[in-house]
């Protein structure tokens, strides 16, 4: 039977298709990568650690023998198994809502997000388990249906194996289809491969996506949704050559993450800076910090507001000023707390309470404050809380931006205790730390300005210096986006003052 051919997507007209139906392919159709391995081995990563992520990658080459030499089915069938067998449904929903997203909006195709947007119904027809792809598609790209690999599960957990149909792939991919519309057609199929014609021949026009890597994704200011919240540990899509690097440098990179966690908790703060740099941690400084307070003559602390990264932000503060700064903290784990070089006091969220132990701590010196309450990786600044402002008229801004190659130095999902090894786990992680003029005095509260006031003026100010963008995001909006809870921690019993350090 000869293979239709079909024009390509570029020649598809997107005007007037608002009462259109759309059925399209997701790798190598809506994505510009034609393979799914980096985001099963993000999956792989992210629920079953490195030895799943080593496992998928030890079966990749019978899963490329099977499907480029016997059957796509097959193939992926493979992939399947060595990375959802015996994990936890509910796990891999997590992932495919709070990490999945980020890396598929980063490869979206222009050309078939054009024709795709410009149809009123939207359905994606994919190989790839439909629990891995939904959350992104109906989320992000408004898909009204998704048609997947149905999975089997057993008490809650994946077998490795999947429901009849079986993959959908060439004629499987019709059959479904078929099904679903029963005698409607849809306008508009959109594939990129040979298998995909039974089921683009079943819609009106068919456009086939051609392969073409010089392609540029949709840029993120175009993007339907933009991408404020994710989480994961890994910063690259793990192609099987990332995959492989990062398997092979987690045995240096752990043991090196140890050794600069010891220099910064063990050596005095004024050579942390260098011995940081001689262990491949930069540290950029810009600004002109102000003086340690002097309590000889009753000069109450400097209160530093600092945009909020990662936990380790009142560390590198400190770094950066050569001293130690105490922090107050919410969330952190007890080994965080452990292995801290700087005095942390814990907020209980009570508002009068939270005010007294600050106001305290500014008697006794300088003092960091992180008031968005939790950490954002993306160019954005989450809402200020106001309290600061109405404690003191010294307010100094700081703008904290860092960077990481290989690993996220945060999490929402996980635990929170290995974000600091995370973070120095990177070959070269960096902080850039920019010391903003102290607030004038008629811009702060003693002035009459409100609270709020000054907190959106201070958060202002920051974002501008960073050209991110201010939001009214919370902690509770990251939470309940991620880990589907609003971020509220348990009262933990007081520890005795000591070094701790949080996020």
């Amino acid at each position: 039977m000869a293979v239709p051919t079909f024009p390509t997507v570029d020649q598809c007209a997107s005007i007037g298709r608002e009462k259109h139906t759309v059925v399209a392919d997701l790798d190598g159709t809506l994505l510009r990568g034609r393979s799914s391995f980096p985001y099963f081995a993000l999956v792989a990563f992210e629920v079953g650690g490195a030895l799943r992520l080593l496992l998928l990658l030890l079966a990749s080459p019978l899963a490329a023998l099977l499907y480029y030499f016997v059957s796509e089915s097959a193939g992926i069938q493979v992939l399947i198994f060595a990375v959802l067998a015996g994990m936890r449904v509910a796990d891999v929903e997590s992932v495919a809502c709070a990490v999945l997203p980020k890396f598929y909006t980063s490869d979206l195709h222009p050309e078939s997000w054009r024709v795709f947007s410009a149809c009123g119904r939207r359905c994606v027809l994919t190989a790839n388990p439909r629990i891995m792809v939904e959350p992104f598609l109906k989320d992000f790209l408004g898909a009204d249906m998704v048609l997947g690999t149905e999975l089997r599960t057993y008490k809650g957990r994946a077998t490795g194996f999947v429901s009849q149909p079986g993959v959908l792939v060439g004629d499987k991919k019709a059959a479904v289809l078929r099904k679903a519309f029963q005698e409607d057609q849809p306008e508009i199929g959109l594939g990129d491969r040979q298998t995909d014609a039974p089921f683009m021949a079943l819609c009106k026009e068919g456009f086939i996506v051609p392969p073409k890597p010089e392609v540029r994704a949709v840029a993120n200011d175009k993007l339907p949704k933009p991408i404020i919240f994710h989480d994961g540990r890994l910063v690259q899509k793990p192609t099987p050559l990332v995959a492989l690097l990062t398997i092979l440098w987690i045995p240096i990179g752990f043991p090196l993450a140890c050794l600069r966690i010891a220099a910064g908790a063990l050596l005095p703060m004024p050579l942390v800076y260098y011995v940081f740099w001689a262990l491949g941690v930069r540290v950029t400084v810009k600004g002109t910090p102000p003086p340690p307070a002097k309590k000889s003559i009753g000069q109450s602390g400097v209160l530093f507001i600092c945009s909020h990264r990662t936990l380790l932000d009142p560390i590198f503060l400190s770094t950066a000023l050569g001293r130690p700064i105490p922090a107050v903290t919410y969330s952190v784990s007890r080994l965080s707390e452990v292995i801290s070089p700087i005095k942390t006091v814990r907020l209980s969220r009570d508002r009068a309470t939270d005010a007294a132990m600050i106001k305290k701590l500014l008697e006794e010196g300088d003092l960091a404050i992180c008031p968005e309450g939790t950490t954002c990786r993306e160019p954005f600044l989450l809402r200020f809380s106001a309290l600061f402002a109405e404690l003191t008229d010294q307010l100094v801004p700081v703008a904290m931006v860092n960077r990481m190659s290989m690993f996220h130095g945060t999490t929402a999902r996980g635990w929170k205790g290995m974000d600091p090894f995370y973070f120095f786990m990177n070959p070269s992680p960096a902080y850039e730390v920019t010391f903003l003029n102290k607030l004038p005095i008629e811009l702060t509260c003693t002035a009459g300005k409100t609270s709020h006031e000054v907190a959106n003026y201070i958060q202002r100010m920051i974002a501008g210096t960073l050209s991110y963008e201010c939001t009214s995001f919370t902690r509770k909006d990251k939470y309940r986006a991620l880990a589907g809870n609003d971020g509220t921690v348990a009262q933990k019993p007081k520890l005795p003052a000591s070094k701790v350090m949080g996020c």
